[in-house]
This record gives structure tokens, sequence and C-alpha cells, in this order.
């Protein structure tokens, strides 16, 4: 009997994130997270009995009318539901360049190569930065890519001391630092990347630029 995911939406939209921006991209957002956030922007995926019950077939079918090339599972927290790995390992055999994001609390060695992960590390200003999973950070692949969201520059510099410590794979990752939608001026994150030479990616949200107004297929 097929695996089945606890699915919130599938939706066709530009990858609004990451090193990938700009790109179209197929979703599959799972349902439920164990962390709270405090600026999160996808409320709706956060109860675990969102959505509705799928096969790993049934996702997979619903998502080639887009003819995608690329897919990314997120959440929610998609590591919570076990058939997590098996979705991501059976798009990556369907020929779909494969991302799967994480909030970096639980093990991202679940998430099979050859998918990337992106592993979004928790600032102080989320109220969660005590659940990061900082032994994750060992597992990480070149390709993979980790994330920080930027409320203030106490986010900042917390998020600049750990990108710049021994123990960051720097060498194997793309670093991005997002602006906090309303809380922190883009430009204002920009000129102190700037300003500290500090080698990541800006990464604004280019989905709600474009869609502002959207709540979710964004």
């Amino acid at each position: 009997m097929d695996k089945t995911l606890r699915v919130v939406e599938i939706f066709h939209s530009l990858q609004g994130e990451s090193s990938r921006a700009g790109r179209p991209c197929a979703f599959v957002r799972l349902a439920g997270c164990n962390l709270s956030c405090a600026w999160c922007d996808t409320g709706y995926a956060l109860d675990p009995g969102a959505g509705r019950e799928l096969s790993l077939g049934l996702i997979i079918e619903a998502l080639r009318p887009y003819r995608a090339g690329l897919a990314e599972i997120t959440g929610g927290e998609p590591l919570l539901q076990a058939a997590t790995p098996e979705l991501a390992a059976r798009l990556a055999r369907e020929g779909y360049e494969v991302l799967v994001e994480t909030n970096g609390s639980l093990d991202i060695s679940l998430i099979p190569y050859p998918a990337a992960r992106i592993m979004d590390l928790k600032t102080p200003s989320s109220g969660m930065s005590a659940r990061n999973r900082l032994e994750n950070l060992a597992y990480l692949r070149r390709g993979d890519e980790v994330k920080f969201v930027i409320a203030d520059r106490g986010d900042y510099e917390w998020a600049g001391a750990l990108v710049r410590s021994s123990f960051y794979p720097a060498a194997l990752v793309t670093t991005l630092l997002s602006p906090a939608g309303g809380r922190l001026p883009p430009a204002e994150l920009a000129g102190w990347m700037l300003d500290d030479k500090l080698a990541a990616r800006f990464n604004p949200q280019l989905h709600r630029l474009i869609w502002p107004e959207r709540d979710r297929g964004a």
C-alpha cells in the first residue's frame, strides 16, 4: 500500500526564495509544525490535521500538469511526517530537481540525496532559536542552503557570528539572509551586508513582492 502524507496545498508558482528564486516550481505544502515563530507567514499549515491525506502516487500525479522541472516540499515542517524522505526520493527519480525546506529543528540527514536541503535556522526574534539543531550543520552537503530570517540588528549579529564560526560549512552551502516582512526594511539589511562584506546572499521573498495580496499558493 502506498504511503501517505497530510497535504495542505499543492500549487505552481515562482520559487520565491533560495538561490533558485524566479524559477517556476511545483510546491507541496505539508501540514503540521513543531515550532511557533513570531513572524510565521504560513499559519494555516501549522495544524497537523489541516488539509487532506494523499498517497505519494497521487501527489506526484498532481504535479505532472505543471510540467515544472523544480519541485519543493515545504510546510509547516515536512520532516514531522515519516513519508517525506520517500516523496523527495521519488520526485528525484521522476526527474525533478528537488528542494526540501525545513526549520532546522529535526534531523536533516533523513533527506536523501540528490534533494537539496534548505535549512531555516531560527534567529532570536523568532522566539524559537533555542530549538535549532546545530548538529545539522555537519550533515549539510554541497548545494544545500541555510536561511536566516532577519527582523532586527540583533538577529543580524547572531547570524553573522554563526556564519563566521569555524564549524559553519560556508564553503559548501549558500547562505541566505531574508528581511522579515513588515519588520525590517530590506534596504537596511542590504546595507548591513554591504558594510560588513558578509559572505551571504540577500534573499527577499520574491513571491510576496509579486503577489502581496495572496495568503496561499504563492
